[in-house]
């Protein structure tokens, strides 16, 4: 009897120091966390560990199969651990694609398209000053049935070009002004018309112009010549097809210098009169800058 008494105290002993020994739920929750952090495969797995009587179970995503068995060795072998109970997924790392191979020395510059810069602006055409325009009359203009301050329309006659490409193009609007306009004394005193352009729309872009005025006179009745006067420096420009048609403008100089061969220009009654259509050119006198189109 007091044989089996003692035997009956030693296994119950042994029965408590075993429970004793085994940890808590929430110590082997705690465990296997920080061994799990702590593992190289298992630093980009999100795991929670759950423990509930020594059975464990392991809930969330890793990356690879490997690490899934790591973490699931770590649990089985935690002390206290009874049963563990995996019900994590797979979720493969997709890794960015990689850089083309570049040679030795050379730089790689990554620039997303929508912040890529815009090409810097093209340079303006400048027009020279000095450049003749040729315009044909849009009404007709004379020192009788015209006034000193009139506004006159014309359009461009020939086109302007620049290193062999147009700049301006035939039939651009042009705006003039009538600097001087005299009509011719009934006994003495001749007529006077002077023109001057103001401004000119080249496709689509209003431009303000000087030019050198252009006038011409009549001298007293009966002499009946006219001479051209270019802005007072007295070379280039010219009226020209007054009779409404010719090229005229560029050959420069004199008008009707013989009497009876003025035509349109030079009437009987000694006044001047260009007709509408009459071409007229214009010396620029400051250059003229233009817009670049894209």
């Amino acid at each position: 009897m007091r044989t089996n008494g003692r035997l009956s105290l030693i296994l119950f002993a042994a029965l408590l120091q075993g429970c004793a020994g085994r940890p808590g739920d929430e110590q082997i929750q705690k465990d296997i966390q920080i061994k799990v952090a702590a593992e190289p495969e298992g630093k980009d797995s999100d795991i929670a560990v759950l423990a509930e009587h020594g059975k464990v179970t392991l809930k969330g995503k890793v990356r690879t199969e490997s690490a899934r068995n790591k973490l699931e060795s770590i649990a089985k072998n935690e002390p206290g651990v009874v049963e563990v109970n995996d019900e994590t997924s797979i979720e493969e790392y997709q890794p960015a694609a990689a850089l083309p191979a570049t040679p030795a020395g050379s730089a790689v510059v990554l620039q997303a398209k929508h912040s890529e810069s815009p090409p810097p602006p093209r340079p303006p055409v400048v027009v020279p000053a000095g450049t003749v325009l040729t315009v044909r009359l849009g009404q007709s203009l004379g020192s009788k049935i015209s006034q000193t301050g009139t506004v006159f329309t014309a359009t461009m006659a020939n086109p302007i070009t620049i290193n062999g490409k147009m700049v301006i193009p035939d039939s651009s609007e042009v705006i003039g002004r009538v600097r001087e306009a005299k009509k011719a004394g009934r006994m003495k005193g001749g007529a006077v018309l002077a023109l001057e352009l103001t401004a000119i729309t080249v496709k689509g872009h209003k431009y303000n112009i000087e030019t050198e005025a252009i006038s011409q006179t009549s001298t007293g009745k009966g002499k009946r010549t006219a001479g051209m006067i270019v802005g007072g420096t007295g070379g280039g420009a010219a009226i020209g097809g007054l009779a409404g048609g010719g090229t005229g403008a560029a050959v420069g100089a004199l008008v009707g210098a013989v009497a009876g061969t003025t035509g349109a220009a030079f009437t009987g009654n000694r006044n001047i009169t260009l007709a509408a259509e009459s071409a007229v050119s214009f010396k620029l006198s400051q250059p003229l800058t233009l817009k670049r189109e894209r």
